[in-house]
């Protein structure tokens, strides 16, 4: 996802304000998150909601160079009117587990453990961009996991044709072994990093986005690119849980056609569309949209 174009989408669309919070203190609205020991897999970051005593479970699962503050950063609070809401940070992306290989299948199989341990199944699962499919993946590997699913400006494929895919591939490969070599050249242990920029959570919104992007893995993300550029789900119309597909009407990245030929490829997906491009997560208006797929889905999928 093009997160190069948040200040300019920022500028355009007031961002939240800082809150007290009970201590007093100065923090922004986007959920606190904790760590989840993953049985065999390391830990993953998760930003939660509790919502209300014994609502449904909706996991958030970001896009490509986002995390699971940064693409969900608007819609927590509607969200956690109705729902429990889960946003974990994928491999590779800010406090996300780190790998020598990024595939979108271990990410799908982290979130399904992450599930079980937290003992949120079934759950709802709303995957954007990439986190489309990490989402299909879900179902796929996990079907009794899955209870229904949103997808959002995203598309069950995103193979390129021989020569430009090629090309890509090269780009690619080349990029995460420079930034792989970048990264070990210039890593520096978190204890350190405490002590230079302190453990305190920015207030600002700016500055704590900036913090967020700084945590990514480059290699890792360039691995991501790659992945997602070969993935093509050709048993897509087999999935048979509830769907909502938001189509981002303005997309240049992944375009709006190709999103609808995703819903139309699903059997009895609704379609729930947003003005606006592919960062258009990061704007008031893509609230109301989401809101109405989670709540069709979920009504669909759990009564």
């Amino acid at each position: 996802m093009p997160w190069l174009h948040l200040a300019d989408s920022l500028l355009h669309d007031p961002v939240p304000r800082a809150v007290r919070d009970a201590s007093g203190r100065l923090r922004l609205p986007v959920p606190l998150g904790r760590r989840i020991e993953l049985p065999g897999r390391g830990s993953m970051f998760v930003r939660e909601v509790e919502g209300p005593p014994g609502a449904p479970t909706v996991v958030l699962l970001h896009g490509w160079m986002a995390s699971g503050g940064l693409n969900w950063f608007r819609v927590f609070e509607a969200l956690g009117r109705e729902f429990r809401v889960l946003a974990p940070d994928l491999r590779g992306h800010a406090r996300g587990q780190r790998s020598r290989q990024f595939r979108l299948a271990d990410c799908a199989d982290d979130v399904a453990v992450m599930c079980r341990v937290m003992g949120v199944d079934p759950v709802l699962v709303v995957g954007y961009s990439m986190g489309g499919p990490v989402a299909q993946l879900l179902w796929r590997r996990h079907p009794d996991l899955v209870a229904g699913l949103v997808l959002c400006a995203t598309s069950d494929s995103f193979v390129f044709g021989p020569i430009e895919g090629r090309a890509l591939r090269r780009s690619l490969a080349a990029l995460g072994s420079v930034a792989n070599v970048a990264e070990r050249a210039v890593d520096v242990p978190v204890a350190a990093l405490r002590t230079v920029l302190g453990s305190r959570r920015p207030a600002d919104f700016v500055a704590w986005a900036t913090a967020e992007l700084g945590r990514h893995s480059i290699h890792m993300l360039a691995q991501a690119a790659l992945s997602v550029g070969g993935y093509h789900a050709d048993w897509i119309s087999q999935v048979d849980v509830p769907t909502g597909v938001v189509v981002t009407t303005r997309d240049m990245t992944v375009s709006p056609s190709t999103q609808l030929r995703l819903a139309e490829s699903i059997p009895h997906a609704t379609v729930h569309p947003v003005d606006g491009g592919h960062s258009v997560c990061v704007r008031e208006r893509f609230v109301a949209p989401l809101v109405d797929a989670c709540t069709t889905v979920a009504s669909r999928a759990i009564g």
